[in-house]
């Protein structure tokens, strides 16, 4: 009896191995797994940031172009130049592409004007203009062009583009733009 379970105790020794070594290989493939999954969502969680700090570069060049004194006399002039925007460790080129578009124009009545805001009161025009050479209109169509101001509005799409050399992300944003300008430069700019 002795020889016989010498070799019992064998065979239940190396099952107990194999048992083992599937529990290691499942352990080991768990943790694979897991040190996989955390990458992609450090990976996922490093795009998010790119792409929200090249939203918020793009949205400060759009302000920083709609802002300038060049804008509101040429606004291709204005958008030509790439804007180098710092965000701490980053710097970002932002380019407004394509040329800012007008869209509409609406002259502002004298009317809807605050005479004590010094923007509105640049814009006042007062009694009726008179061309030589022109045909004066009728008594009712020169009181509504009496009251035309000497501002429009002006609405426009502005769209910047972002690439972060360092990840690869592209961002656009589009963005309206409204910007009261002088009748005859919105005319002209707005065609």
């Amino acid at each position: 009896m002795t020889p016989r379970k010498n070799s019992l105790h064998r065979r239940e020794g190396g099952a107990s191995l194999v048992v083992v070594l599937v529990f290691l290989v499942l352990l080991a493939l768990l943790a694979i797994n897991a040190f996989l999954g955390s990458t992609t969502n450090l990976r996922i969680v490093g795009n998010m940031q790119a792409r929200s700090e090249g939203e918020a570069a793009a949205q400060v060049a759009i302000e920083q172009t709609i802002s300038s004194d060049t804008f509101a006399r040429n606004p291709t002039l204005a958008a030509s130049a790439p804007i180098v925007v710092n965000t701490g460790s980053v710097s970002y080129t932002v380019r407004i592409t394509p040329a800012p578009t007008c869209y509409r124009v609406r002259i502002v009545k004298n009317s809807e004007l605050n005479p004590g805001t010094a923007s509105d009161a640049a814009c006042i025009r007062s009694g009726t203009v008179s061309m030589p050479g022109v045909q004066m209109p009728t008594p009712g169509e020169a009181g509504k062009l009496a009251d035309n101001s000497l501002c429009a509005d002006t609405e426009w799409n502005i769209r910047a583009e972002v690439v972060d050399a360092r990840s690869g992300a592209k961002v656009a944003v589009n963005q309206g733009a409204a910007l009261r300008m002088v009748q005859s430069d919105a005319i002209n700019l707005c065609k």
